[in-house]
């Protein structure tokens, strides 16, 4: 049953995700800010620790081998950081307000978010595609998102009447963000060894902290009540959206790939670093830009059900496209 799971995508960490969704709603005394366990103080923390582990585990020396290759890396920016912010604010056009205000800053929010290292790695190289092209283009959009989603976020508010203390945004992101990740790769080559030995340990603990804040944010929405009366229809909003969101980009960044006449292992890179969104970079993020609103549950729906999709889908389809070869 396991390895089934794991076959199309679903492992320990989607799992967990759905259970602590779970557990919030059942003791959200528990994980709201303030509660009984404090974990807002444990969250803010964690967000740190997040993105130290992420500089301590990057190896600038990986970047080097992908780093010519300008007419992949210029598809995977552009489709991460504005056909998705602008694919976001036209659906919120077209919708003119038949969507929660919540719901649709989570899909802009998602939208803005960089592309994520791990699985766009792991699933071009289950597929044969430019592994050193994919690790150098899901590396450089993490790094380009510390700045670049909260600017989108702020556009999208300000565009939308509503606002974001953008100094103070910025300011936690150079401490809680910047700082962690700097200091990751000063100390990375004192410790490398350590890390070599330590990675799954380390993977664990940076799932882990992702999950508490998952846990918190839920806890707080459903403590004030955010989510009374959502129903089905959120759910089938959120979920479709998020769907269609990626079958979208997937179809149209292959007919580019084709279009600009990308080699088989290009074009794999392209639209797998292309199509995903970070979980664990959009998780602290938000908990960053949003504090403890206790809307923070609802905004993050989104980035949690397109993780989902995502793996899925890229999973199964990675493996077709190995066997092709």
């Amino acid at each position: 049953m396991f390895k089934l799971l794991a076959r199309i995508g679903i492992d320990g960490f989607l799992l967990g995700l759905v259970s602590m969704v779970g557990l919030a709603w059942v003791l959200p005394d528990f994980g709201k800010s303030g509660g009984h366990l404090y974990m807002d103080s444990i969250t803010v923390y964690g967000v740190a620790l997040v993105f130290l582990l992420y500089g301590l585990t990057l190896p600038p020396e990986r970047m080097k081998a992908g780093l010519m290759n300008w007419r992949l890396h210029l598809v995977v920016q552009s489709s991460t950081f504005v056909l998705f912010p602008a694919l976001a604010w036209g659906a919120a056009l077209a919708l003119d307000g038949r969507i929660g205000s919540e719901l649709m800053l989570g899909f802009f929010f998602l939208a803005a978010l960089p592309s994520t290292i791990s699985s766009s790695v792991a699933m071009t190289s289950i597929a044969r595609g430019n592994v050193a092209g994919a690790i150098f283009n899901a590396t450089l959009s993490s790094l380009l998102g510390v700045v670049l989603t909260p600017l989108w976020v702020n556009w999208y508010l300000s565009s939308s009447g509503a606002s974001l203390d953008l100094g103070r945004v910025l300011l936690k992101i150079v401490l809680l963000v910047l700082l962690p990740i700097v200091l990751g790769q000063v100390l990375r080559p004192w410790v490398r060894g350590w890390i070599e030995r330590n990675v799954s340990w380390l993977k664990s603990l940076d799932r882990l902290t992702i999950l508490l804040i998952v846990f918190n944010s839920f806890s707080d929405s459903v403590a004030e009540g955010i989510w009374d009366g959502q129903g089905g229809g959120f759910v089938a909003q959120a979920v479709g959206g998020a769907a269609l969101l990626f079958a979208f980009v997937f179809l149209l960044l292959r007919l580019v790939c084709k279009a600009l006449g990308f080699n088989r292992e290009d074009a794999i890179a392209g639209v797998f670093c292309g199509t995903k969104k970070s979980l664990a970079t959009g998780v602290p993020m938000a908990k960053i830009m949003f504090g403890a609103s206790p809307a923070l549950g609802l905004i993050i729906a989104p980035t949690i059900l397109y993780h989902l999709i995502q793996l899925i889908a890229a999973g199964i389809i990675a493996r077709q496209w190995q066997d092709e070869v």
